[in-house]
C-alpha cells in the first residue's frame, strides 16, 4: 500500500477493502481474482496494484484492516474494568460476534483467514492470528483475578480454546450453508463458558 491509497477518501478506501473482503472471503487465496476485486471496487486492476503492489500485499493489508475494525469494536473503557475472566471473555466475544454478523464481508473473510492452510499467505496469516491473540490476552486480561482459578489451570489456554470453539462454530455453520443467528451462537457460547468455569474455577467462585 502506498501514500496514494492513504490519500483516498475513507469511503473509497472502504469500498476497495469491501471488495477485497468479499472476494477473498468467497474464494481461497489462489482462486481469488484481483480482476474481480478491482471490478467490484470500481477501479482498474492497474490502479489496484498501484495502491497495493501485489495480491499478497492487498490480502495482508485487508487482514490488518479487518483486525482493526474488530479490535475497535471490542475495546472500550468497560472492558478494561472487568476483573472476572469469564465475564470479560463473554463480553468481548459477544461484541465480536455482533460485528461479524452485522458485516458479512468481515465475517466470511475472517473465517477464511482463520482456516487458511497451505496457501501463499497461510504462514503469515497464522503468525499474525497467533500474535494477535497473545497480544490481546496480555492487554485485556492483565487485571483478571487469578486467585479464582484452580492451581493447575492456565487461564490463557482456556482463552485460546474458547476462541477456537467460537470461530470453529462460525466456520461450521458457514460450511453447512446455515444462517448464523446471534441468539443461537450466544446460547452455545454461554454453555461453553459455564462448562469451562465449572472445570477451572475453585468451587467458591463458581
Amino acid at each position: 500500500m502506498n501514500k496514494a491509497f492513504n490519500e483516498l477518501s475513507k469511503e473509497k478506501q472502504q469500498t476497495i477493502y469491501n471488495a477485497a473482503m468479499e472476494v477473498f472471503g468467497e474464494y481461497e487465496y489462489k482462486r481469488a481474482s484481483t480482476d474481480l476485486i478491482a471490478s467490484k471496487a470500481g477501479v482498474s486492476k492497474g490502479l489496484l496494484f498501484y495502491y497495493f503492489h501485489n495480491k499478497k500485499t492487498l490480502y495482508m493489508q485487508t487482514f490488518e484492516y479487518v483486525s482493526r475494525i474488530i479490535e475497535d469494536a471490542i475495546s472500550d473503557a468497560y472492558l478494561l474494568e472487568i476483573t472476572d475472566f469469564f465475564e470479560l471473555i463473554t463480553y468481548a466475544t459477544k461484541k465480536k460476534i455482533k460485528i461479524l454478523i452485522e458485516n458479512p464481508y468481515i465475517m466470511y473473510f475472517s473465517i477464511r483467514c482463520f482456516y487458511s492452510q497451505k496457501e501463499e499467505v497461510s504462514n503469515e496469516i497464522q503468525t499474525e492470528i497467533s500474535h494477535g491473540k497473545d497480544k490481546k490476552y496480555d492487554i485485556y486480561f492483565k487485571n483478571i483475578e487469578l486467585n479464582k482459578f484452580k492451581n493447575d489451570v492456565d487461564p490463557e489456554k482456556i482463552y485460546h480454546m474458547l476462541v477456537w470453539m467460537t470461530d470453529g462454530y462460525l466456520h461450521s455453520q458457514q460450511m453447512k450453508g446455515k444462517q448464523i443467528e446471534i441468539e443461537e451462537i450466544n446460547k452455545e457460547f454461554t454453555q461453553w463458558v459455564a462448562m469451562f468455569k465449572s472445570i477451572s474455577y475453585k468451587e467458591e467462585f463458581q
